[in-house]
């Protein structure tokens, strides 16, 4: 049966009533016309909470676009589909792209450039963003990306776990020591069976995990930061980074090894109550906040000879092939302001971007777990980034391949930095200069 559509009339008339309609609240106005864009996404269940937020918001300030949210729930697939999307030139309109991985598709020239967007734009200005935080989604001078976070490492802890052994919160200022110390004393054969039933700790082991220990120690994730060409694991201060890393699993066993991760996850650990700390970034916190049955928080990074930490960000993009870049932009706009931030910030998911946003009670709300939320907001000045590099991905990739084998005892730290270095090189070239 024939759909009955709205005259043309019908149509201006309602266009017209929804710009007076904004224009008598002071919005920003629509963008004219009934149009179509896509985003995409990823995230557990919970975090997807966060992007449907978004995208309705987004839906009620601007009535004249609509917006298909494609939600991927691994990200592992998103990665995947991503790739494949871009590459075969079908990407959705808005994609979320973490700033490690931009480089390589900006320099084949798959990313629509915003800097005259941003630089026009009455809804957003850059002063209001992190300082230096932009300049992770640059590539050779040109703004890529806008970032939505300014997330960095975090220790979650399960408090109650913590009081039962009668030890107490770890505190902002907190060592590397202090860490292991706690590590051991939460780690326990529980029914006397001879085997591990709760872990003091739970880590990834690879290089995102590892390089803020290695740089809180003095030494280089690459052997030049402006101009690297290296990984700089080699170096001594790098090296005992990584053995005092890989010891955490290895010497001490505070940390599941690689038949028990693999039967049961730390992160699963963790929500179970039976892995008391856990490194992770703020992406957790809607996860622990629907799923944890007992008390948690979070504390910093421990330090060592001085505090660092990394940025985990991730920033809306729009693809060279959309087919809509003024509505994918205005989503974009939308998605970047105080309030859209605030409603993401809501959702536990963020660190926001804009820096009067992350210090408000949007992101700081005490009577919401984390109560020490503003750990994230005092590393800031402390985080530092990977290069930015098209063959970024692949060196990551290969390096955590080789952190993996030394962390369950596989192969010496000595040869797993050595072939870490071998096996990256050739990436460092991938792209040209950046």
């Amino acid at each position: 049966m024939p759909v009955d559509r709205p005259s043309r009339a019908r149509r201006a008339a309602l266009l017209a009533t929804l710009v007076l309609a904004a224009l008598a609240l002071a919005a920003p106005l629509p963008v004219r016309g009934d149009r179509s864009i896509s985003f995409m996404a990823w995230g557990d269940p919970a975090e997807l909470t966060a992007w449907s937020s978004l995208v309705e918001s987004f839906r009620t300030a601007q009535p004249g676009i609509d917006v298909e949210l494609i939600q991927v729930a691994d990200q592992s697939d998103y990665r995947q589909r991503l790739g494949a999307d871009l590459a075969a030139g079908t990407p959705a309109d808005v994609v979320l792209v973490n700033y490690r991985r931009m480089a390589g598709f900006a320099w084949r020239g798959l990313l629509l450039p915003l800097a005259d967007r941003l630089r026009a734009s009455e809804m957003m200005d850059e002063g209001a963003f992190w300082p230096g935080l932009l300049d992770a989604y640059r590539w050779r001078g040109t703004l890529q990306c806008i970032p939505q976070n300014i997330a960095s490492l975090v220790v979650y802890y399960n408090r109650d776990l913590l009081r039962a052994a009668g030890i107490a919160d770890p505190a902002d200022d907190w060592t590397w020591d202090d860490l292991l110390a706690m590590a051991k004393a939460l780690t326990a054969d529980t029914d006397g069976d001879g085997r591990t039933d709760h872990f003091g700790l739970g880590v990834e082991p690879s290089l995102m995990r590892v390089a803020p220990f290695v740089w809180q120690h003095g030494g280089e994730v690459v052997n030049d930061p402006l101009r690297p060409n290296r990984l700089g694991l080699e170096g001594s201060l790098a090296r005992e980074a990584v053995e005092w890393f890989v010891a955490l699993q290895t010497v001490h066993h505070v940390v599941p090894d690689a038949v028990e991760e693999a039967a049961e996850p730390s992160e699963d650990r963790f929500l179970r109550g039976t892995t008391a700390l856990f490194l992770n970034s703020r992406r957790g916190v809607p996860t622990y906040r629907a799923a944890a049955g007992f008390d948690w928080d979070v504390a910093p990074l421990p330090r060592d000879a001085t505090a660092a930490n990394v940025l985990h960000s991730d920033g809306f993009c729009i693809p060279a092939a959309t087919r809509d870049a003024d509505a994918a932009w205005a989503f974009v706009e939308h998605a970047t302001t105080p309030e859209a931030q605030a409603v993401v910030a809501g959702t536990g998911r963020t660190v926001p971007s804009l820096r009067a946003v992350a210090e408000s009670d949007a992101f700081l709300d005490p009577s919401l777990a984390p109560a020490r939320s503003r750990v994230w907001l005092d590393a800031i000045p402390t985080i530092r980034t990977f290069p930015i590099l098209p063959g970024w991905v692949d060196i990551e990739e290969l390096a955590d391949e080789e952190i993996e084998r030394a962390f369950y005892g596989q192969v010496s730290v000595e040869e797993a930095i050595r072939q870490a270095a071998e096996r990256t090189a050739p990436f460092f070239l991938a792209g040209g200069d950046a």
